[in-house]
């Protein structure tokens, strides 16, 4: 359904347009995210949904760490990894995740897997965000890692998000 490109003849909006996509088709892919050995209480789930437009990515988690100080970091990087799995070893516990997915070999944040970062409320994300960057066989088998620190979208390659608090692998539906 090309919810998008129809909004202005259905005259009922952006949000109406998107809320009608999600309710009117099942996401095409998923991704499970749950937290480290170090984050236990992480869990969530990103959806990717079609349309003519790109790829609506749809994320909602809780149980994000909450600031230790008054204006603590309460932003987190959010990225699709080239790796499929969420193992790894005892310095990194999503290193088999890999880098960020970045086919066209482009400097950070212009990787097809850079995504906006996740703003949590007492623990809590949601956001949605529509893009061209790839398609869902593109990221399906690749992984959702959710950062400690926020992504400044300067620093090369990566952004210097931090440590890896959360994974989820993508798989089609």
């Amino acid at each position: 359904m090309d919810n998008f490109e129809n909004m202005q003849e259905n005259q009922g909006g952006v949000i109406e347009g998107i809320a009608e996509l999600i309710l009117n088709n099942p996401p095409e892919a998923i991704a499970q995210i749950r937290g480290s050995e170090q984050y236990p209480d992480i869990e969530g789930t990103v959806a990717f949904y079609s349309d003519s437009e790109g790829v609506l990515v749809l994320t909602a988690v809780t149980g994000l760490p909450l600031p230790t100080e008054e204006c603590g970091n309460t932003v987190h990087g959010m990225h699709i990894h080239e790796g499929g799995s969420c193992t790894g070893n005892e310095n990194d516990p999503f290193a088999d995740a890999g880098t960020h997915f970045n086919p066209g070999e482009c400097p950070h944040p212009e990787h097809a897997g850079d995504l906006p970062p996740l703003f949590a409320n007492s623990g809590s994300a949601w956001n949605a965000v529509l893009l061209s960057r790839f398609s869902i066989d593109e990221v399906i088998g690749k992984t959702v890692i959710i950062h400690e620190k926020y992504d400044d979208f300067e620093t090369q390659p990566s952004g210097d998000s931090g440590a890896k608090i959360a994974c989820g692998v993508i798989v089609g539906l």
